[in-house]
Protein backbone atom coordinates (compact mmCIF):
# COMPACT_ATOMS: atom_id res chain seq x y z
CA UNK A 1 0.00 0.00 0.00
CA UNK A 2 2.98 2.20 0.98
CA UNK A 3 4.54 1.82 -2.41
CA UNK A 4 1.30 2.26 -4.10
CA UNK A 5 0.67 5.44 -2.86
CA UNK A 6 4.12 6.71 -3.54
CA UNK A 7 3.75 6.20 -6.79
CA UNK A 8 0.54 7.65 -7.41
CA UNK A 9 2.04 10.44 -5.69
CA UNK A 10 5.01 10.57 -8.44
CA UNK A 11 2.12 10.28 -11.17
CA UNK A 12 0.50 13.48 -9.96
CA UNK A 13 3.36 15.63 -9.36
CA UNK A 14 5.17 14.10 -13.16
CA UNK A 15 2.13 14.83 -14.49
CA UNK A 16 1.80 18.52 -13.12
CA UNK A 17 5.12 19.38 -13.93
CA UNK A 18 5.12 18.26 -17.26
CA UNK A 19 0.95 19.56 -18.18
CA UNK A 20 2.04 22.91 -16.60
CA UNK A 21 5.24 23.15 -18.56
CA UNK A 22 3.62 22.44 -21.81
CA UNK A 23 0.95 25.14 -21.43
CA UNK A 24 3.33 27.37 -20.27
CA UNK A 25 5.58 26.55 -23.45
CA UNK A 26 3.01 26.49 -25.68
CA UNK A 27 1.64 29.86 -27.56
CA UNK A 28 -1.14 29.22 -29.63
CA UNK A 29 -3.49 27.84 -27.00
CA UNK A 30 -6.24 26.92 -29.85
CA UNK A 31 -3.57 23.67 -30.65
CA UNK A 32 -4.42 22.26 -27.13
CA UNK A 33 -8.50 22.21 -28.12
CA UNK A 34 -8.33 19.01 -30.16
CA UNK A 35 -10.97 16.74 -30.72
CA UNK A 36 -9.31 13.24 -29.47
CA UNK A 37 -12.89 11.37 -29.14
CA UNK A 38 -14.10 8.41 -31.89
CA UNK A 39 -10.03 9.19 -33.45
CA UNK A 40 -7.97 6.46 -31.84
CA UNK A 41 -4.50 8.10 -33.84
CA UNK A 42 -5.20 11.58 -31.69
CA UNK A 43 -4.06 9.61 -28.75
CA UNK A 44 -0.40 8.49 -28.45
CA UNK A 45 1.95 7.22 -25.93
CA UNK A 46 3.41 10.53 -24.18
CA UNK A 47 6.89 9.84 -24.23
CA UNK A 48 7.98 11.91 -21.22
CA UNK A 49 5.30 10.01 -19.17
CA UNK A 50 6.67 6.76 -20.83
CA UNK A 51 10.41 7.00 -19.28
CA UNK A 52 9.09 8.55 -15.89
CA UNK A 53 6.78 5.57 -15.63
CA UNK A 54 9.64 3.22 -15.67
CA UNK A 55 12.49 5.35 -13.91
CA UNK A 56 9.64 5.60 -10.85
CA UNK A 57 9.03 1.68 -10.82
CA UNK A 58 13.03 0.84 -10.78
CA UNK A 59 13.94 3.82 -8.24
CA UNK A 60 10.75 2.19 -6.07
CA UNK A 61 12.11 -0.96 -6.33
CA UNK A 62 15.67 -0.05 -5.38
CA UNK A 63 14.56 2.35 -2.61
CA UNK A 64 12.77 -0.57 -0.82
CA UNK A 65 15.86 -3.22 -1.21
CA UNK A 66 18.04 -1.32 -0.09
CA UNK A 67 20.23 -0.98 -3.80
CA UNK A 68 24.05 0.29 -4.04
CA UNK A 69 22.59 1.85 -7.56
CA UNK A 70 20.66 4.71 -5.38
CA UNK A 71 21.94 7.13 -3.25
CA UNK A 72 21.65 6.08 0.58
CA UNK A 73 19.38 9.11 0.84
CA UNK A 74 16.88 7.45 -1.17
CA UNK A 75 16.88 3.99 0.89
CA UNK A 76 13.59 3.29 3.12
CA UNK A 77 14.38 2.38 6.81
CA UNK A 78 16.38 -0.68 6.65
CA UNK A 79 16.39 -3.88 9.33
CA UNK A 80 18.52 -3.23 11.98
CA UNK A 81 22.09 -4.76 11.73
CA UNK A 82 24.71 -4.32 14.85
CA UNK A 83 24.60 -5.28 18.29
CA UNK A 84 21.60 -4.57 20.60
CA UNK A 85 21.56 -4.70 24.18
CA UNK A 86 18.48 -4.57 26.70
CA UNK A 87 18.28 -5.60 30.50
CA UNK A 88 15.54 -8.08 31.92
CA UNK A 89 14.59 -8.39 35.79
CA UNK A 90 14.06 -11.96 36.84
CA UNK A 91 12.12 -12.74 39.72
CA UNK A 92 12.96 -15.97 42.32
CA UNK A 93 10.03 -17.85 43.85
CA UNK A 94 11.06 -16.40 47.08
CA UNK A 95 10.94 -12.60 45.92
CA UNK A 96 14.26 -11.63 45.53
CA UNK A 97 15.52 -9.98 42.53
CA UNK A 98 18.56 -9.39 39.96
CA UNK A 99 18.96 -7.33 37.05
CA UNK A 100 21.26 -8.81 34.08
CA UNK A 101 22.51 -7.71 30.57
CA UNK A 102 21.37 -9.71 27.37
CA UNK A 103 23.79 -8.73 24.19
CA UNK A 104 22.06 -9.74 20.88
CA UNK A 105 24.01 -9.28 17.39
CA UNK A 106 22.24 -9.11 14.43
CA UNK A 107 23.55 -9.74 11.03
CA UNK A 108 22.66 -10.21 7.58
CA UNK A 109 22.02 -13.86 5.91
CA UNK A 110 25.22 -15.66 5.41
CA UNK A 111 27.49 -13.12 7.60
CA UNK A 112 29.25 -15.18 10.11
CA UNK A 113 28.40 -13.16 13.40
CA UNK A 114 31.40 -12.43 15.70
CA UNK A 115 30.16 -13.05 19.82
CA UNK A 116 31.97 -10.43 21.79
CA UNK A 117 33.20 -11.82 25.50
CA UNK A 118 30.33 -10.81 28.22
CA UNK A 119 31.10 -11.18 32.18
CA UNK A 120 28.89 -13.08 33.68
CA UNK A 121 27.99 -10.67 36.40
CA UNK A 122 27.54 -10.84 40.32
CA UNK A 123 23.56 -11.63 41.08
CA UNK A 124 21.73 -14.57 40.37
CA UNK A 125 20.82 -13.20 36.80
CA UNK A 126 23.65 -13.52 34.50
CA UNK A 127 24.44 -11.36 31.37
CA UNK A 128 24.22 -13.81 28.40
CA UNK A 129 25.06 -12.63 24.75
CA UNK A 130 23.31 -14.22 21.38
CA UNK A 131 22.75 -14.15 17.94
CA UNK A 132 20.09 -13.89 15.68
CA UNK A 133 19.73 -12.83 11.64
CA UNK A 134 17.98 -9.56 10.28
CA UNK A 135 14.34 -9.87 9.41
CA UNK A 136 14.11 -13.04 11.81
CA UNK A 137 13.07 -13.78 15.81
CA UNK A 138 14.41 -15.63 17.89
CA UNK A 139 14.27 -17.06 21.88
CA UNK A 140 16.93 -15.98 24.27
CA UNK A 141 16.81 -18.27 27.03
CA UNK A 142 17.83 -16.48 29.74
CA UNK A 143 17.62 -18.95 32.14
CA UNK A 144 20.23 -21.36 30.81
CA UNK A 145 23.23 -19.86 32.39
CA UNK A 146 21.17 -17.92 35.62
CA UNK A 147 22.61 -19.34 39.13
CA UNK A 148 18.97 -20.64 40.31
CA UNK A 149 19.27 -21.73 44.11
CA UNK A 150 18.05 -25.21 44.00
CA UNK A 151 14.15 -25.28 44.76
CA UNK A 152 13.53 -22.01 43.76
CA UNK A 153 12.28 -21.02 40.53
CA UNK A 154 12.77 -18.06 38.36
CA UNK A 155 10.46 -15.41 36.48
CA UNK A 156 11.29 -12.46 33.93
CA UNK A 157 9.00 -9.68 35.56
CA UNK A 158 10.54 -6.81 33.19
CA UNK A 159 12.39 -5.45 29.94
CA UNK A 160 14.10 -2.20 30.42
CA UNK A 161 12.37 -1.71 33.27
CA UNK A 162 8.90 -1.85 31.82
CA UNK A 163 6.65 -4.61 33.61
CA UNK A 164 6.33 -7.89 31.60
CA UNK A 165 4.14 -10.55 31.45
CA UNK A 166 2.94 -13.99 29.09
CA UNK A 167 1.69 -12.61 26.09
CA UNK A 168 3.18 -9.66 26.12
CA UNK A 169 5.59 -7.25 24.52
CA UNK A 170 8.02 -4.36 25.26
CA UNK A 171 9.14 -2.03 22.23
CA UNK A 172 12.89 -1.20 22.58
CA UNK A 173 15.46 1.19 20.20
CA UNK A 174 16.47 -2.48 19.15
CA UNK A 175 13.06 -4.10 17.80
CA UNK A 176 10.34 -5.72 19.62
CA UNK A 177 11.36 -8.35 23.14
CA UNK A 178 7.87 -10.45 23.29
CA UNK A 179 7.16 -13.71 26.14
CA UNK A 180 5.94 -16.62 25.28
CA UNK A 181 3.01 -17.98 27.01
CA UNK A 182 5.79 -20.44 29.15
CA UNK A 183 7.63 -17.55 30.45
CA UNK A 184 10.80 -17.17 27.32
CA UNK A 185 11.91 -13.92 26.01
CA UNK A 186 11.47 -13.67 21.93
CA UNK A 187 13.60 -11.26 20.32
CA UNK A 188 12.56 -9.90 17.28
CA UNK A 189 14.66 -7.06 15.30
CA UNK A 190 13.19 -4.53 13.60
CA UNK A 191 12.75 -4.89 10.59
CA UNK A 192 12.39 -1.32 8.88
CA UNK A 193 10.72 -0.74 5.82
CA UNK A 194 12.96 -2.32 3.26
CA UNK A 195 11.84 -5.87 1.87
CA UNK A 196 14.10 -9.02 2.72
CA UNK A 197 15.90 -10.26 -0.58
CA UNK A 198 14.27 -13.72 -0.02
CA UNK A 199 10.96 -11.87 -0.90
CA UNK A 200 12.31 -9.19 -3.19
CA UNK A 201 16.35 -8.99 -4.19
CA UNK A 202 17.60 -5.38 -5.78
CA UNK A 203 18.24 -4.48 -9.16
CA UNK A 204 21.91 -5.04 -9.31
CA UNK A 205 21.17 -8.91 -7.72
CA UNK A 206 18.52 -9.48 -10.42
CA UNK A 207 21.01 -8.01 -13.09
CA UNK A 208 24.19 -9.91 -11.50
CA UNK A 209 21.69 -13.18 -12.15
CA UNK A 210 21.25 -12.31 -15.49
CA UNK A 211 24.78 -11.99 -15.98
CA UNK A 212 25.30 -15.14 -14.89
CA UNK A 213 22.76 -16.98 -16.55
CA UNK A 214 23.97 -16.35 -19.76
CA UNK A 215 27.45 -17.14 -19.83
CA UNK A 216 27.02 -20.01 -17.82
CA UNK A 217 23.69 -20.72 -18.35
CA UNK A 218 20.42 -22.62 -16.23
CA UNK A 219 20.51 -26.79 -15.84
CA UNK A 220 22.14 -27.86 -18.98
CA UNK A 221 20.92 -25.21 -20.84
CA UNK A 222 21.85 -21.79 -22.39
CA UNK A 223 19.75 -18.54 -21.86
CA UNK A 224 18.87 -18.04 -25.34
CA UNK A 225 17.65 -21.52 -25.35
CA UNK A 226 15.27 -21.43 -22.39
CA UNK A 227 13.45 -18.34 -24.34
CA UNK A 228 13.98 -19.98 -27.82
CA UNK A 229 11.41 -22.84 -26.36
CA UNK A 230 9.06 -20.73 -25.08
CA UNK A 231 9.12 -18.36 -28.07
CA UNK A 232 8.71 -21.31 -30.28
CA UNK A 233 5.83 -22.86 -28.27
CA UNK A 234 3.79 -19.66 -28.49
CA UNK A 235 4.41 -18.89 -32.21
CA UNK A 236 3.61 -22.44 -33.12
CA UNK A 237 0.65 -22.71 -31.08
CA UNK A 238 -0.97 -18.95 -32.05
CA UNK A 239 -0.57 -19.57 -35.73
CA UNK A 240 -2.57 -22.99 -35.29
CA UNK A 241 -5.10 -20.95 -33.40
CA UNK A 242 -5.08 -18.07 -36.06
CA UNK A 243 -5.09 -20.60 -38.88
CA UNK A 244 -8.08 -22.40 -37.31
CA UNK A 245 -9.96 -19.50 -35.66
CA UNK A 246 -9.96 -17.13 -38.31
CA UNK A 247 -11.54 -19.14 -40.84
CA UNK A 248 -14.37 -20.21 -38.35
CA UNK A 249 -14.90 -16.59 -37.31
CA UNK A 250 -15.35 -15.82 -40.89
CA UNK A 251 -17.96 -18.78 -41.13
CA UNK A 252 -19.65 -17.80 -37.98
CA UNK A 253 -19.83 -14.02 -38.93
CA UNK A 254 -21.62 -14.91 -42.73
CA UNK A 255 -23.33 -17.86 -41.92
CA UNK A 256 -26.27 -18.23 -39.90
CA UNK A 257 -25.91 -22.15 -39.64
CA UNK A 258 -21.95 -22.38 -38.97
CA UNK A 259 -23.11 -19.32 -36.20
CA UNK A 260 -26.11 -21.66 -34.98
CA UNK A 261 -23.88 -24.65 -34.65
CA UNK A 262 -20.46 -23.20 -33.30
CA UNK A 263 -21.87 -20.52 -31.51
CA UNK A 264 -22.36 -22.54 -28.26
CA UNK A 265 -18.90 -23.38 -28.22
CA UNK A 266 -16.96 -21.01 -28.72
CA UNK A 267 -19.05 -18.80 -26.42
CA UNK A 268 -18.80 -21.85 -23.66
CA UNK A 269 -14.89 -22.35 -24.26
CA UNK A 270 -14.20 -18.63 -24.23
CA UNK A 271 -14.44 -17.47 -20.72
CA UNK A 272 -12.61 -20.94 -19.84
CA UNK A 273 -8.90 -20.46 -18.67
CA UNK A 274 -6.10 -21.87 -20.60
CA UNK A 275 -4.62 -23.37 -17.23
CA UNK A 276 -8.15 -25.00 -16.43
CA UNK A 277 -7.82 -27.73 -18.83
CA UNK A 278 -3.62 -28.54 -18.38
CA UNK A 279 -5.09 -31.55 -16.95
CA UNK A 280 -7.35 -33.00 -19.46
CA UNK A 281 -4.20 -32.22 -21.81
CA UNK A 282 -1.79 -33.95 -19.92
CA UNK A 283 -4.71 -36.95 -19.84
CA UNK A 284 -5.13 -36.55 -23.80
CA UNK A 285 -2.01 -35.72 -25.25
CA UNK A 286 1.32 -36.23 -22.25
CA UNK A 287 3.71 -33.92 -20.94
CA UNK A 288 5.80 -33.67 -23.60
CA UNK A 289 5.65 -30.70 -26.39
CA UNK A 290 2.09 -31.82 -28.19
CA UNK A 291 0.58 -30.96 -24.91
CA UNK A 292 1.99 -27.72 -24.49
CA UNK A 293 1.17 -27.03 -27.74
CA UNK A 294 -2.14 -28.08 -28.11
CA UNK A 295 -2.63 -25.54 -24.85
CA UNK A 296 -1.29 -22.77 -26.58
CA UNK A 297 -3.72 -23.78 -29.43
CA UNK A 298 -6.88 -23.76 -27.39
CA UNK A 299 -5.62 -20.77 -25.69
CA UNK A 300 -5.29 -18.77 -28.76
CA UNK A 301 -8.23 -20.19 -30.96
CA UNK A 302 -10.91 -18.99 -29.06
CA UNK A 303 -9.49 -15.56 -29.16
CA UNK A 304 -9.05 -15.44 -33.33
CA UNK A 305 -12.29 -17.00 -33.73
CA UNK A 306 -14.69 -14.15 -32.03
CA UNK A 307 -12.38 -11.33 -33.01
CA UNK A 308 -12.92 -12.64 -36.78
CA UNK A 309 -16.29 -12.88 -36.17
CA UNK A 310 -16.30 -9.46 -34.71
CA UNK A 311 -14.43 -8.11 -37.88
CA UNK A 312 -17.45 -9.49 -40.14
CA UNK A 313 -20.12 -8.64 -38.36
CA UNK A 314 -18.82 -4.87 -37.83
CA UNK A 315 -18.19 -3.97 -42.26
CA UNK A 316 -20.22 -1.13 -42.96
CA UNK A 317 -22.74 -2.59 -44.92
CA UNK A 318 -22.97 0.64 -47.22
CA UNK A 319 -19.69 -0.74 -48.69
CA UNK A 320 -21.35 -4.16 -49.54
CA UNK A 321 -24.19 -2.53 -50.88
CA UNK A 322 -21.60 -0.17 -52.93
CA UNK A 323 -19.72 -3.28 -53.79
CA UNK A 324 -23.21 -4.93 -55.20
CA UNK A 325 -23.99 -2.07 -57.18
CA UNK A 326 -20.48 -1.47 -58.49
CA UNK A 327 -21.33 -5.20 -60.10
CA UNK A 328 -19.14 -6.97 -57.61
CA UNK A 329 -19.43 -11.03 -57.31
CA UNK A 330 -19.44 -12.48 -53.63
CA UNK A 331 -15.60 -13.85 -54.34
CA UNK A 332 -14.66 -9.73 -54.64
CA UNK A 333 -16.44 -8.95 -51.93
CA UNK A 334 -15.24 -11.38 -49.91
CA UNK A 335 -11.52 -10.06 -51.11
CA UNK A 336 -12.06 -5.91 -51.36
CA UNK A 337 -14.62 -5.20 -48.77
CA UNK A 338 -14.77 -8.53 -45.84
CA UNK A 339 -11.31 -9.18 -45.31
CA UNK A 340 -10.06 -5.37 -45.32
CA UNK A 341 -12.73 -3.96 -43.06
CA UNK A 342 -12.08 -7.09 -40.63
CA UNK A 343 -8.47 -7.31 -40.25
CA UNK A 344 -8.19 -4.18 -37.75
CA UNK A 345 -10.39 -6.64 -35.48
CA UNK A 346 -8.30 -9.76 -36.33
CA UNK A 347 -4.84 -7.69 -35.37
CA UNK A 348 -6.60 -6.33 -32.06
CA UNK A 349 -7.34 -10.20 -31.35
CA UNK A 350 -4.18 -11.76 -32.11
CA UNK A 351 -2.42 -8.94 -29.89
CA UNK A 352 -4.79 -10.63 -27.26
CA UNK A 353 -3.92 -13.95 -27.98
CA UNK A 354 -0.57 -13.55 -27.88
CA UNK A 355 -0.65 -12.01 -24.59
CA UNK A 356 -2.84 -15.04 -23.32
CA UNK A 357 -0.41 -17.51 -25.26
CA UNK A 358 2.70 -15.66 -23.58
CA UNK A 359 0.56 -15.88 -20.08
CA UNK A 360 -0.15 -19.64 -20.68
CA UNK A 361 3.54 -20.96 -21.46
CA UNK A 362 4.76 -20.42 -18.44
CA UNK A 363 2.19 -22.59 -16.80
CA UNK A 364 2.61 -25.06 -19.79
CA UNK A 365 6.19 -25.05 -18.78
CA UNK A 366 5.58 -25.99 -15.36
CA UNK A 367 4.88 -29.30 -16.05
CA UNK A 368 7.52 -31.49 -16.65
CA UNK A 369 9.07 -29.19 -19.12
CA UNK A 370 13.10 -29.97 -19.62
CA UNK A 371 13.84 -26.44 -21.25
CA UNK A 372 11.89 -22.94 -21.06
CA UNK A 373 11.35 -19.45 -19.13
CA UNK A 374 8.33 -21.13 -17.57
CA UNK A 375 10.97 -24.07 -16.46
CA UNK A 376 13.12 -21.85 -14.99
CA UNK A 377 11.02 -19.76 -12.65
CA UNK A 378 9.29 -23.04 -11.55
CA UNK A 379 12.40 -24.68 -10.83
CA UNK A 380 13.92 -21.37 -9.00
CA UNK A 381 10.89 -20.94 -6.64
CA UNK A 382 11.55 -24.38 -5.31
CA UNK A 383 14.92 -23.38 -4.08
CA UNK A 384 13.69 -20.01 -3.44
CA UNK A 385 15.89 -18.27 -5.87
CA UNK A 386 14.10 -15.01 -5.78
CA UNK A 387 16.14 -13.19 -8.42
CA UNK A 388 16.13 -15.78 -11.10
CA UNK A 389 12.32 -15.67 -10.79
CA UNK A 390 12.13 -11.80 -10.72
CA UNK A 391 14.73 -12.55 -13.53
CA UNK A 392 12.31 -14.61 -15.77
CA UNK A 393 9.59 -12.64 -15.48
CA UNK A 394 11.45 -9.47 -16.46
CA UNK A 395 12.61 -11.12 -19.82
CA UNK A 396 8.68 -12.57 -20.42
CA UNK A 397 7.44 -9.63 -20.04
CA UNK A 398 10.55 -7.76 -22.04
CA UNK A 399 10.00 -10.06 -24.91
CA UNK A 400 5.92 -10.46 -24.63
CA UNK A 401 6.03 -6.53 -25.28
CA UNK A 402 8.48 -6.69 -28.61
CA UNK A 403 6.24 -8.88 -29.98
CA UNK A 404 3.41 -6.80 -29.28
CA UNK A 405 5.69 -3.55 -30.88
CA UNK A 406 5.97 -5.61 -33.48
CA UNK A 407 2.72 -6.74 -34.41
CA UNK A 408 1.28 -3.30 -34.02
CA UNK A 409 4.15 -2.23 -36.91
CA UNK A 410 2.86 -5.45 -38.64
CA UNK A 411 -0.51 -3.85 -38.41
CA UNK A 412 0.55 -0.33 -38.71
CA UNK A 413 1.90 -1.62 -42.19
CA UNK A 414 -0.18 -4.01 -43.39
CA UNK A 415 -3.78 -2.42 -42.36
CA UNK A 416 -3.09 1.48 -42.90
CA UNK A 417 -6.71 2.00 -42.40
CA UNK A 418 -7.33 1.15 -39.30
CA UNK A 419 -9.64 3.71 -37.97
CA UNK A 420 -10.25 6.20 -40.84
CA UNK A 421 -13.56 4.96 -41.91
Amino acid sequence: MIVLLIYLAIFVLSYTIVHFALRRAASDYTSLKTVTFGDESAVTPNRVASVVSILTIFVLWGTFTGSSLLPSFLHMPGPFIGTATFDYTAELSDGARDDATVTVVVTRAGETPVLPDIAPGDGFAKNDVDEIGAWRSGLIRVDRNDDVPEGLSETVVAVNGAPIAPGGSVQTDYGRIGMSPKGTLNFEPAKGWQMEPIWLPPPEAVAARLVEISRDGYRDSTLLEHLGYSLFRVIVGFVCGAVVGIPLGYAMGLSNWFRGWFDPIVEFMRPVPPLALIPLVIIWAGIGETGKIILLFLAALWIMAIAARAGVSGVNISKVHAAYALGASKAQIMRHVIVPNSLPEIFTGARVAMGVCWGTVVAAELVAAEKGAGMMIMVASKFQLTDIVIMGIILIGVIGFGIDILMRWAERVLVPWKGKG
